[in-house]
Order: structure tokens, then sequence, then C-alpha cells
């Protein structure tokens, strides 16, 4: 894992800031809440859930998404594994991670054996209910290359207006590529851009009630 304790500064001694991007991790009100809001009901996850299920997301960032998703997983007490592919150019320090998630102590078992898996190196880590590979590196160049395809997308970039690149139209479009027939994104934004670049890319697209002091969100399916 890349350290990028250098660009990362920490707003109330809990929320971590990217200064690359001058971005929060995750929403100031509750990350945790949030991530249940924006991807796993904007995916209509845990019904959707089955043996073999495929998560794909832009942008891993503290291991929130998946702590979250991996709890709703072992919730609804699904048999089989879940597969969780992220993609991530510029990863958290370990240490750092550590410390923004100790803020949920919910997920705080499920963090603990994924920083020990974290540390012993990857790219695939198997945890267990749950196969996690992380590819990092520019998503623009990474994602074309990947032989996957996702059931759900979490589209977890930092805003549009300060991380563009990872926003753009043909990125959307091999997010499209890269997901099943029916398949479905969502993320917390709602730029206009953004739902054009989906819909560019094969989604029939909605905006929705987003979380907290965000009006509005967008979900997206597969056509």
């Amino acid at each position: 894992m890349q350290d990028q304790s250098t660009t990362l500064g920490w707003r109330d001694g809990r929320v971590p800031v990217s200064t690359r991007f001058d971005d929060p991790y995750f929403s100031l009100d509750n990350g945790l809440d949030e991530t249940r809001h924006v991807f796993l009901t904007g995916n209509d996850l845990p019904a959707r859930f089955r043996d073999g299920f495929h998560v794909a997301e832009l942008g891993f960032g503290t291991g929130l998404n998946l702590l979250a998703t991996w709890s709703a997983w072992r919730q609804a007490r699904v048999s089989g594994r879940l597969h969780f592919t992220s993609f991530e150019a510029f990863p958290m320090a370990l240490s750092d991670m550590e410390t923004a998630v100790r803020a949920f102590p919910e997920v705080e078992t499920l963090a603990a054996t994924l920083l020990s898996a974290l540390r012993a190196g990857g790219p695939e880590y198997d945890l267990g209910e749950v196969m996690l590979t992380l590819i990092t590196g520019d998503a623009r160049t990474t994602l074309p290359d990947w032989q996957g395809m996702a059931d759900a997308w979490f589209l977890d970039g930092f805003s549009p207006a300060k991380n563009p690149e990872l926003w753009g139209q043909s990125l959307m479009a091999e997010v499209g590529r890269h997901t099943v027939n029916g398949g479905t994104a969502a993320t917390y934004t709602a730029a206009g851009h953004v739902r054009r670049g989906l819909e560019a890319g094969g989604f029939a697209v909605a905006r929705v009630p987003g979380f907290g002091r965000k009006r509005h969100m967008t979900k997206a399916t597969r056509r």
C-alpha cells in the first residue's frame, strides 16, 4: 500500500481529508450511514446479494464501503462468497486507514481483519466471506484492461469538480462495459455530466434523494 500520509489532513480529528483534492473521504455527518444510503440502498442491496455477487468500486479510500458491504452480507446470512474489486489511484497509508475506521465501532472486528490482510500484501485478499481485489493505478488505464463484470458499482471518487478525471464520459463508458445486463451503479453525486456519461454508457439513470446535506444522488441500471 502506497503511503499518502503527507497528503492527508483531518477534520474534527476524525474525518480524513485529501489535501490533493481538498475533499473528505466520507460524510462529516456519518460515513457509515452515508455508505449504506448511497451505495447499498442505491444498488438495492442487500436484497440482490447471492453467491458470487460482484461489487466493483472506483475509489477504495478508507475501505469503509467494503466494510459496510461485508457487514450487510454477513447480516443477510448469504451463503457463498462476495467478490469486491476496487480501483484506487492513491492508496491511503494503513495507519491513517486504521485511524479513520476507528470512528465506526460497529465494523471494528471486520476492520481488524481487513487491515491485517492489507499488511500482508496483495493485490488479492481472502477475507473469508469476501474476496477483495485491490487494483492500484489510474482507473482510466486499469479499468479498460480488467476482465471482470460487476453486478453493482460504487462510484466513489472525490467530487467531480475536484477530481474530474474519475468522472469522464470515457470512464463511465468503461463502467458500463464492465457491468452485467440489469446490473446497477450508484454515486453520491447528481452532477449532470456524470448522469449523461452513465446514460451514454448504457445505463438508465435516476436522480433520487441524497444523504444528509446532499439533496440528490444518482442511481443507474444497465439496460
